[in-house]
């Protein structure tokens, strides 16, 4: 894994890059967060696409720049559909970022979820207990990110830890699954996975702390939050970060 400081530069580069030129994500998001999700992407200078039809999701994969797959209301229409964007998003070598959203509650979803981290190379996002489920820490992915009060990207190089955030990012539905759909749009303008997801997990929990001092609740954090992604510069990211990097064997 890359120094600390040198990796912390090439994430506020994407994000400078994904504000530049943009990224299309096609996000198979749950039906309670759709808007939000979209929401987010656009406030951070993504374009979103969000069909589950089984007949349109390989054309629009080949369209996007990445694929988000958040398994938060699973049908048989988003099975269908994640298997069939997942193997165009492999073939065309776009990122993969997948939230196994209830992992640990649903049989069914964590041996969906753990069949498709074995057939393809992506980035799992997972809380605490989702990513137990999924053994993430001993998994075949090649980065894992395992959100909480602090959160982990875990490599085969080491870890990053990230400091940051406030409790009403908890308040508002929808957070956890904008924050996989931004990791995957920030992936397509970053030279790796851990880049990708050390921006979005920056980016989005400094904007939460800026959102929360200028909130009243969670209604006012809502529109606060949006307004914190758009406006939120990279020098306010490198000066407000609270990270830490551990070497793989415990250097740092």
């Amino acid at each position: 894994m890359k120094h600390s400081l040198q990796i912390l530069e090439e994430a506020l580069e994407s994000i400078v890059s994904l504000r530049r030129d943009g990224a299309k994500v096609h996000s198979i998001s749950n039906t309670v967060t759709q808007g939000f999700t979209a929401n987010v992407l656009l406030a951070c200078g993504a374009s979103p696409s969000m069909t589950i039809n089984p007949d349109e999701v390989e054309i629009f994969t080949t369209k996007a720049d990445a694929l988000h797959i958040n398994l938060g209301t699973l049908d048989a229409a988003r099975i269908e559909a994640i298997l069939r964007s997942v193997v165009v998003a492999t073939k065309k070598k776009r990122p993969v970022i997948l939230d196994p959203v209830m992992a640990h509650i649903s049989v069914l979803r964590c041996n969906f979820a753990k069949a498709v981290i074995a057939d393809h190379t992506l980035t799992v996002k997972a809380n605490v207990e989702e990513a137990l489920a999924l053994a993430l820490e001993n998994g075949p992915q090649k980065c894992a990110v395992i959100t909480g009060p602090v959160d982990r990207i875990i490599t085969s190089g080491g870890e990053i830890l990230i400091s940051n955030g406030d409790p009403m990012m908890a308040k508002l539905i929808g957070t956890g699954c904008a924050l996989g759909a931004l990791m995957a749009a920030l992936a397509a303008r970053s030279n790796s996975a851990e880049v990708a997801c050390l921006a979005a997990l920056a980016w989005f929990s400094i904007a939460g702390e800026i959102a929360a001092q200028k909130s009243a609740g969670p209604g006012s954090f809502h529109s606060a939050f949006l307004d914190a992604l758009h406006d939120l510069r990279t020098d306010q990211i490198r000066e407000r970060l609270n990270l830490e990097y551990t070497r793989a064997g415990g250097s740092k």
